[in-house]
């Protein structure tokens, strides 16, 4: 293909007299390719036979249907057509029809419009990993965010994963926080919420949906490969890694969370939004009574008691870690409510334990006064008290101040005899 520019010149040069193999040896071209030049009256751009488009041209629908599906990837797409639909054209003829069909998806998402909600209608929460400093390591934390779709207010905090245990209690902080819940709240395809679609009919996390229908709110998920839909929160992910953490050192997970919740209170709360053009805590006052109040109402986990049966080390297993219970109660069904920092077991409507809550997985906490053998230490520890009292009695008390014991033998016999 000639330039227009090397085009121009051919000409110019002819002009000036010069011959066919002057001009080719002047600018390195066939003397074919300078003849041909020469006889055009106007510069064309070089096009590739039409042989290729009239090659692809049955299999432009499913082309354009199946290029989204495999993520504009030319090389698959020619070899699913020539494997499946007996396409004998090459790569190229296949790239080039891509390549428009991918610019023009790109420009679409960068202009979609944005969608915006009324106060109360919606939030959206998402998780995002760091890496930082903690103590004298580099530990992973994992942050929740949750962002309300209209005053742009957000919550953010640190925890060691991202199990149930972990988004249910990020979430009622969140509701704390908020003093409300949004009458939605949109998530990415997360397995804690969604364990997938089946005949279009989605199938919950049955404890998240109780846990929905608890603080009274719909959980909604963002279409397949569509994550740039919660892009509120996407954004808050981002903000929170790029203007909280550059520079800060922690001491623990506490630490951070001490740290991170200031910042919210200080910075993100107070600064220009670059989408609403105003605070998130002056916008958020216009949407606070727009909440569904939170009324009260206990938190989830200690509003849903929790069976447990006593395993016969009189233990019961709580979210990994395991607690003591009377040993009498091996092989009942008991109840595990969480009041606050405590787990509080109980069995026929009667407190049997309680625990503090312990931190991390695997852990023990075993109260002595539930092992089979406390009943034998009472019992030598009261005996052995009542004896040393007796000791210590004065003499003129000491008729009136034991009691004597007698096997109940003796008083069978004395029936007997009677």
């Amino acid at each position: 293909m000639v330039a227009q520019e090397r085009w121009e010149e051919m000409h110019r040069l002819k002009a000036a007299g010069m011959t066919v193999a002057g001009i080719g040896r002047a600018t390195g071209l066939d003397r074919k390719t300078v003849r041909r030049c020469l006889r055009q009256v106007r510069w064309q751009a070089y096009r590739r036979p039409a042989r290729r488009e009239l090659l692809l041209a049955p299999h432009r629908t499913w082309l354009v249907e199946r290029a989204a599906q495999v993520g504009y990837s030319a090389r698959i797409l020619h070899q699913e057509l020539c494997a499946q639909r007996g396409f004998e054209g090459g790569y190229g003829t296949v790239r080039d029809a891509v390549r428009p069909l991918r610019l023009e998806t790109a420009a679409a998402s960068l202009t979609q419009c944005r969608f915006e909600t009324e106060p109360g209608e919606q939030a959206q929460a998402d998780w995002g990993q760091v890496r930082v400093p903690i103590g004298s390591r580099i530990l992973e934390v994992h942050i929740f965010v949750m962002t309300l779709g209209y005053s742009r207010r957000g919550w953010a905090e640190g925890y060691e994963h991202e199990r149930m245990e972990s988004l249910l209690a990020a979430h009622e902080h969140a509701f704390e926080h908020f003093a409300g819940v949004t009458r939605e709240i949109l998530y990415d395809r997360m397995r804690t919420v969604i364990q997938g679609e089946r005949e279009g009919k989605k199938r919950w996390n049955p404890t998240f949906q109780a846990f929905a229908r608890h603080w009274g709110f719909e959980p909604r998920v963002c279409r397949p490969y569509r994550a740039q839909t919660k892009g509120k929160v996407e954004s808050g992910v981002k903000y929170v890694k790029r203007n909280f953490l550059p520079g800060r050192v922690f001491r623990d997970l506490e630490d951070f969370n001490a740290q991170l919740a200031a910042w919210q209170a200080e910075i993100a709360d107070l600064r220009e939004h670059g989408t609403t053009h105003e605070p998130p805590i002056q916008r958020f006052a216009r949407e606070a009574h727009a909440l569904t109040p939170l009324a009260g109402r206990a938190g989830f986990l200690a509003a849903m008691p929790r069976p447990r049966v006593v395993a016969s080390d009189w233990l019961v297993s709580i979210e990994a870690n395991r607690y003591s219970v009377p040993w009498r109660l091996i092989g009942a069904t008991v109840e595990v409510l969480r009041v606050g920092n405590h787990w509080q077991i109980r069995h026929r409507g009667a407190v049997v334990a309680e625990h503090a809550v312990r931190a991390g997985r695997y852990g023990l906490s075993v109260n002595p006064e539930h092992g089979p053998g406390a009943v034998a230490r009472n019992t030598r520890t009261r005996y052995a008290e009542s004896a040393r009292l007796a000791a210590e009695a004065p003499a003129a008390a000491a008729p009136f101040a034991l009691v004597e014991q007698r096997d109940l033998a003796v008083y069978e016999q004395m029936l007997e005899a009677v």
